[in-house]
């Protein structure tokens, strides 16, 4: 059996921190906790689970604080998590497994990383991240801001999953990644072409489409941008590009997408919505169908869970209601019905259908 060591960074996570902590029951043999500079009760929850609880100066580099954290580790291996992850019941014995089975060669071990849900508690996005690593100097973390490990050597995935549950932020929290870039920006430091990728997905996620739209496609242009995040940038173009009512923009990129890898789900949902949005029902039947027999593929990447079943049958249900094929309109109501009962979308077309008689 492994050992391992929990290594954290926080601040301002007293709302978290204490669930985060009882979920790794019997999976950390020692905790590590780098707090840089909280001013609520924090610390003194950290302080119930470990003796090791450290400050550390931040100086608006995650990296830093990640790769101090790491250097107070003394077991054989390395974990880390937010203070607003959760390990569940299920994923906690699987990690106690991964523990009690890992054979003795393994370098890094990747596990699934879900980071948003619909209401039945179904994860909806996720990617795979180097969650495990050998404490090892070689292991260092990179990148001020969406730091990350790279990673070489014995690599297993595995399938104990992490869910990321932010809950209620401090003040200030939401914005801090854009102010980092935009920090680094202005004083002329250059970002790598990870950096570039990120700070466009801040700039979207706040709103600034034409900023965002931008810096996509300068991240776009680089030769040495990792497939997923190419994939993925490519996604978010198009939606910055829908948004600002430039479907041919979308289209374009959406197209291009396809040098990258086979056709994704979430790639041809976009375009399907497109020509749905033109009311070009043949063409966007064509693609939303296509999505749903798209092979879905085992990466490390973001992954969309919606678009690769539920999202295609719901907006199949549309489009053939529209054009007057009700019993396939009906299949895949029954379909997304199956996927997501409960859901708002799914019990407005029930309602529909019984109307109509049709269930």
């Amino acid at each position: 059996m492994i050992n391992l060591s929990l290594c954290m960074i926080v601040k301002n996570e007293e709302a978290v921190l204490e669930r985060c902590l009882e979920s790794v029951h019997g999976i950390a043999d020692e905790i590590i906790i780098a707090d840089t500079g909280s001013t609520d009760n924090t610390v003194s929850i950290a302080k119930k689970f470990t003796d090791h609880v450290y400050s550390f100066e931040w100086t608006d580099d995650f990296s830093a604080a990640r790769n101090f954290s790491y250097s107070k580790a003394t077991k054989e291996y390395i974990m880390w998590l937010d203070a607003d992850d959760v390990i569940d019941e299920k994923n906690r014995q699987l990690l106690i497994t991964l523990k009690e089975t890992l054979p003795s060669e393994t370098d890094v071990v990747m596990l699934p990383y879900n980071t948003a849900f619909d209401a039945s508690g179904n994860p909806t996005f996720s990617c795979f991240r180097e969650r495990i690593t050998r404490r090892s100097p070689s292991f260092l973390w990179r990148e001020p801001v969406h730091e990350h490990l790279p990673i070489s050597g014995a690599v297993e995935q595995r399938d104990a999953a992490v869910s990321h549950m932010p809950g209620v932020r401090a003040p200030g929290h939401s914005d801090r990644n854009l102010r980092i870039y935009r920090s680094r920006v202005s004083k002329g430091e250059p970002l790598s072409t990870r950096g570039m990728y990120y700070f466009a997905r801040e700039l979207k996620a706040h709103g600034l489409l034409d900023e965002a739209a931008a810096q996509y496609e300068l991240v776009l242009r680089q030769n040495d941008i990792w497939k997923e995040d190419a994939l993925t940038a490519s996604a978010d173009l198009a939606d910055c590009y829908i948004a600002k009512e430039t479907p041919e923009k979308a289209l374009r990129r959406l197209f291009e997408s396809f040098a990258y890898d086979l056709p994704r789900a979430e790639i041809l949902c976009r375009i399907g919505l497109i020509y749905a949005q033109k009311d070009d029902s043949q063409k966007a039947v064509y693609w939303y169908e296509l999505a749903l027999n798209a092979p879905r593929p085992n990466v490390w990447g973001f992954i969309s869970q919606d678009y690769w079943e539920y999202i295609p049958h719901m907006q199949l249900c549309m489009l053939y209601d529209r054009s007057g094929n009700h019993e396939k309109a009906l299949s895949h109501h029954k379909a997304a019905k199956a996927i997501k009962p409960e859901g708002a979308e799914v019990r407005h077309n029930e309602e529909y259908f019984n109307k109509c008689g049709a269930v």
